[in-house]
């Protein structure tokens, strides 16, 4: 018998906390994150961690489980997640997987099966761009494969490095080599999205920078660089690599925030192309639809009416 799953993903800002909470009170749910920094201990308001409070007494998994200078990859997700998809289910309660890193839900959904490739080939590919810097890397792979430089942040050289080698040996996505044409029989999933109207969404995002800010970021951020963090690759992410020039002193606090502001925008909107182009989505407008409207939207899904 399949487990049940309930999955709500979407952009950073559009509401996914407050539609999972509600919806785990009124579906006896516990909620495993699936967003790639919410994973590491320290790094809270940058990540939009939610509080005590905001969970209101709903179990959190996959939370400030690794410090900041710790790898993490979709593997360990995947590996992870369906553990804590067991254990909730065995307590007779709904796990509900809730983020907005898209590799990795996607890791958890769908089945893989890894493509042969040359190694020979593959050197002389990796010898063509390795020496080239992070923002030119990026560059070649957005010429080629949109869909992929959506997904892969262009500090993340390795995994575009990667990216841009294989669609070379393959002449396709490398976003296509292991997604299975259906999702994964494990698992009776719902799959919700939030998203809304552009300008109110980066209205949304651009309020939500300055509550960082209001929370506390700054102090945040230099707590993890007096822990020694600053090379981690945790701190190449939205919401902490922006603040470092400014605690540095190389730049001032309203050019911090615009690029905090700016650089998050651009993030949803890889997230978007990412989650519309990789699985099949049903898609909720958080303006259009109440809190109440969209849990009973789901409770239905769930029913099967």
């Amino acid at each position: 018998m399949k487990i049940p799953l309930i999955v709500i993903l979407g952009p950073t800002a559009v509401g996914k906390t407050k539609l999972s909470i509600e919806l785990a009170k009124a579906i006896n749910g516990e909620i495993i994150s699936g967003d790639a920094i919410q994973v590491y201990k320290g790094m809270d308001i940058g990540s939009a961690k939610i509080t005590h409070e905001e969970a209101e007494g709903i179990p959190h998994h996959l939370i400030d489980i690794l410090e900041p200078n710790e790898s993490y990859s979709s593997a360990q997700f995947k590996n992870e997640a369906e553990k804590c998809i067991e254990s909730i289910y065995s307590r007779g309660k709904i796990p509900m997987v809730v983020g907005g890193t898209g590799l990795y839900i996607q890791s958890l959904l769908y089945e893989y099966d890894y493509v042969e490739e040359d190694p020979k080939v593959k050197r002389y590919w990796l010898s063509q761009f390795e020496h080239l810097d992070r923002e030119t890397l990026h560059e070649q792979l957005k010429s080629v494969d949109p869909i992929a430089a959506a997904s892969i942040h262009p500090n993340n050289k390795q995994r575009v490095l990667r990216a841009l080698t294989y669609y070379k040996m393959h002449q396709q996505s490398i976003t296509l080599q292991s997604k299975s044409k259906t999702i994964s029989d494990k698992y009776d999933t719902i799959l919700i999205g939030l998203n809304m109207p552009r300008p109110i969404l980066y209205e949304r995002i651009n309020e939500r920078v300055q509550l960082m800010f209001e929370q506390g970021l700054i102090d945040e951020v230099k707590q993890l660089l007096q822990c020694g963090y600053e090379s981690a690759q945790s701190m190449t992410a939205i919401g902490y690599k922006e603040v470092i020039p400014f605690i540095k002193g190389e730049i001032t606090y309203d050019t911090m925030v615009e690029t905090l502001q700016q650089n998050t925008r651009h993030f949803a909107k890889r997230q978007l192309t990412w989650f519309n182009n990789q699985m099949n989505i049903d898609w909720l407008d958080p303006t259009e639809l109440s809190v109440a409207d969209m849990v009973n939207h789901i409770q239905i899904q769930i029913k099967g009416e």
